[in-house]
This record gives C-alpha cells, structure tokens and sequence, in this order.
C-alpha cells in the first residue's frame, strides 16, 4: 500500500461541515497512513554459523511516498540469542499497480551481542539496505527482496540474500500539539493506537537445569525492569508488546522483547479486580545467559486491579521457557499501568477526553568518561529511540531504549522510564525543563554493577515546526548498587509531536 494522504482531505472536509455546538471540541488533524512491517533476514556469521534477524518496525507516514518509524532487530536463529539492534527505518515506496508495490529500505540502529574473537561488533552502528516487491491483500501485504545486514565498526556483515517482509496497513490519527488541555472528539483511537504503557518490575529465578553459555549453573535470581505498551480488543481481552533487562543478579546486559495475548474476568462480581491468563513469545538473551536460538516463551496467570482514579496494578507470575539453549524459570512481577487512549465504545459515534502532546523521536547521547569491565574509561555515543507523554501541561512520563553506536561499546543496550516537569512556552515557543529516569544496562564490556542504573538531565527544546522540534540538553548517568560508574552526558533529539486524547 503506497503511503497516501487522501484520508486527510476526507477529513478536514468532514471537519469543514462541523455544527455550531461542535466549536468547543477539538477534532482530528491529521490521518496519516501507517503500517507495521514484519522482517526475516538470514545470514553466515565470521565464526561460520548462520542465523536469521527477526525485525518489527512501525512506519508512518512522512508525505505521498515517504515512511519513517522504529523498529527493532533480534537473532532468533542459531545459537546466537541475545543480539538485538534498537533504531529507525526510513522507506520508499512506488506503485506499481493496484495491488503491487516496490519499497526501498534503509534501517540505521545500534546494538549487537555476543561479542568475542570472532564476532566483532564495534561501536554498535548497523546499517540494512533493502529493496523489495509487495503484494497487497486487503490491509495486508508480503512481499520478497534482497538486504545485507552489517556493523561498519566490526566484522559482522552479510552477503546480499533474500529477506522476507509481512505488513499491515493502518492510520495515524492525531491531534495538533497546540490543542493540548482542550476537550476533544474522535471516532477511533488516536496515536500509537495502544491503551495503556506500564512499568514492570519482578524476579525470574532460574530452574535447576539453566545454564550460562559456558555451561555453569544458574543459580542466582535474576531482576527485571521493564515497559509494556498494551491494547484491548474488546473488554478484558488485550493483545501488546513488552521489553525488559535484567537489572540484579550478575546478569546484566540481558534483553528481551516479546509480544503476549490475554484475557482476564471479573472476580467476585466486581468489575475493577480481575483475573485471567496470558501467553507471550519473542526474542531475549545477553547477559552470558544461555537462550540459544534466542526465542522465549512465556505463559501464566495475572491478576488486574483497576484504580478509581485511572492507572491499574497487576501481579503477573508464569514461567519463561527458551525455545533452544538452557534457560527455564518461574517468574513474579508488579506492574503499574497508565492510560493511553482507548477503544471508543460500542454504538457510539465518538466519545470524548482530554488531548495530551505525545513525542516520538530519535536521539544521540555522548557519555564521555564510560568505565569499562578492564579497567579502562572511554567515551561512547547512544542512539535511542525516545517516547513521552504529557500528563499535565507541567508533568510528563518518558521512556527510551537504545545501544551504543560509537566508541568500543558494540551489544551495550539499556531501557529508562520516568518522570519530568517541563515550563510553559517561552521566547519563540522555547521550553526548558528537566526529567530522572531509572531503568537496566549492561553488555559491551561496560561497568554497570547488577545492571540498574539512573539518569538525571536539564534540556532546552526548540520548535522547528508545528510539530518537530529539537532538544538539547545535559546531565549525568550513574549505577543505582554502589555509584561504580558515574558520567556526564550530553543529549540531542529530533521529535515529532502529535496529540492523543485521554478518555
């Protein structure tokens, strides 16, 4: 599906026949195409094994031909689990007839995993080229092509070969950024499209027969912290996406992404506490923990609690299983959980809420004095893919994950969440504020203790249009167990805002 803009103009005409009594409502913007796209990239690795990139990438669009998104890469093949890249893919595609297109690719993003002698990731940066024909069936579209996977700064590159592609198309409705604090209207959810982003927290213990990758037990419970973006398809049901580290227990630089279906029930008869079940699957690994292939499963019971006020808590439980390789354990975990946006009901034309400015944006960061396992202190530069949404014109929740890209950092990722308070516009649409955030690191050789870690900054943004903007700010990072690494840091980003509503 070629990326159109024909939905807007139905819309702003829609909107030009708006009544009177619609006035003090604000309405939709922008209904952007968008589409979620699927990879499967085989490749030989320098040590003579072969594995497969499995990839999920969010695109939307930019103009008539352009798209533009995160996405991420992971091994899922092999015995190479725990190789994962964050980044953005940038696309262009062409129509070729009414059911067929061809799409250029290009993926930048940092990361890597499993370093040694053999596999030698450098800085982290990974560039993947691609150029492949789709064919539409519905919303739906699959196509083949030919891409090369490689990390300029190391030895991990392969031929050019077939990759597979699957992908859905979809909108991106929004509001403007200026009509943040109105009431609004819309007939569908806005943004992103998820419900709610949680924070998690909890343990895994490792069973008896789980081992690292030289063959040693497991035996020392591993802690997680993580985030977790979540829709509901109907009430009770709900489909998402989750990402965790290992933050305690000797294992960091441990990663997974996984993606869980579930359902939970009134309890009691009471509609706010719930129980129910979910199943997960994905990719994790790092941390000299033994995931071979690199594929989890995860299954269990969790019980909901739904807040009079809004956010909900959860307690999940359930076992992890890696497909291949030795890892098997029980897990327990709190999780807190915000409102997005949601479904709007059932036979209703539109339901109403609050708009909130949300930002998705790239961003680099230089860390000048990063210590490493040997010793020795180096500078190391991140790319990271960032998220915020306001709760308040004052308040914000933030989050970000991403790797090293530059230096000798190559397979050091790390995942923060927080919170920060930002001033109203001042000179020129100028906004000032400052954020803390905590989360789990490790990998790449980098001194990090467990694996928790925390970053504190100040930041200046400046609007570069209606909706970009440009932020540049600076602070400090350091280790939460015992302050072992500690160093400034220096951060730019390039945002898109865009608002959502809050019902």
């Amino acid at each position: 599906m070629r990326f159109r803009l024909a939905a807007l103009t139905a819309l702003l005409a829609t909107s030009a026949g708006a009544t009177p009594d619609d006035a003090p409502f604000a309405r939709i913007q922008a209904l952007r195409p968008a589409a979620v796209e699927g990879n499967w990239t085989r490749m030989k690795m320098p040590d003579g094994g072969r594995t497969a990139f499995a990839s999920i990438n969010y695109l939307m669009a930019l103009d008539d031909d352009w798209g533009f998104g995160p996405g991420v890469y992971g091994a899922a093949k092999g015995n190479y689990g725990g190789i994962f890249t964050v980044g953005f893919t940038g696309q262009r595609r062409w129509r070729l007839s009414s059911q067929t297109h061809l799409a250029a690719s290009l993926y930048v993003g940092a990361g890597g995993g499993l370093s040694s002698q053999q596999l030698r990731f450098g800085g982290g940066l990974m560039l993947r080229p691609e150029l492949s024909l789709r064919t539409e069936t519905g919303a739906w579209y699959s196509g083949v092509g030919l891409s090369q996977i490689r990390f300029p700064g190391g030895n991990v590159k392969s031929g050019v070969g077939l990759s597979f592609t699957l992908g859905r198309a979809m909108d991106f409705p929004s509001f403007a950024p200026e009509d943040a604090g109105r009431r609004g209207r819309a007939t569908q959810r806005t943004g992103l499209g998820f419900d709610e982003i949680a924070l998690t927290g909890g343990y895994e213990k490792p069973s008896g027969s789980s081992r690292d990758r030289s063959g040693a037990p497991l035996v020392r419970r591993i802690g997680r912290a993580g985030a977790e973006l979540r829709q509901y398809i109907v009430d009770g049901s709900w489909w998402g996406i989750e990402a965790a580290g290992a933050a305690q227990g000797g294992a960091d630089g441990y990663m997974e992404v996984l993606g869980q279906i579930g359902q939970d029930w009134p309890l009691f008869g009471s509609p706010r506490l719930r129980a129910g079940g979910q199943l997960g699957a994905g990719l994790g690994g790092g941390g000299n923990v033994d995931t071979g292939s690199g594929v989890l499963l995860r299954a269990g019971p969790t019980v909901r609690w739904l807040t009079p006020w809004g956010p909900s808590l959860r307690l999940d439980t359930g076992y992890t299983h890696a497909l291949s390789g030795g890892y098997r354990a029980p897990y327990a975990r709190l999780v807190l959980a915000m409102p997005l946006d949601r479904a709007p009901a059932a036979f209703v034309d539109e339901t109403g809420g609050v708009v909130r400015v949300q930002q998705l944006g790239a961003s680099a960061q230089y860390l000048p004095r990063m210590r490493f396992k040997d010793g020795r202190v180096e500078g190391v530069t991140h790319l990271a893919v960032r998220m915020s949404r306001e709760f308040s014109p004052r308040v914000y929740g933030t989050a970000q994950a991403g790797s090293a890209a530059a230096g000798s950092a190559g397979a050091y990722s790390f995942g923060l969440f927080g919170l920060g308070v930002q001033s109203d516009p001042l000179w020129r649409g100028v906004r000032v504020g400052g954020e803390w955030l905590v989360g789990a690191a490790g990998g790449g050789g980098v001194w990090v203790g467990g694996g928790a870690v925390t970053q504190a900054e100040l930041w200046a943004q400046w609007p570069l249009s209606e909706r970009l903007s440009l932020r540049g700010g600076v602070g400090e990072f350091h280790t939460l167990r015992g302050h072992t690494q500690s160093t400034p840091l220096t951060h730019l980003s390039l945002s898109y805002a865009y608002g959502t509503l809050q019902r």
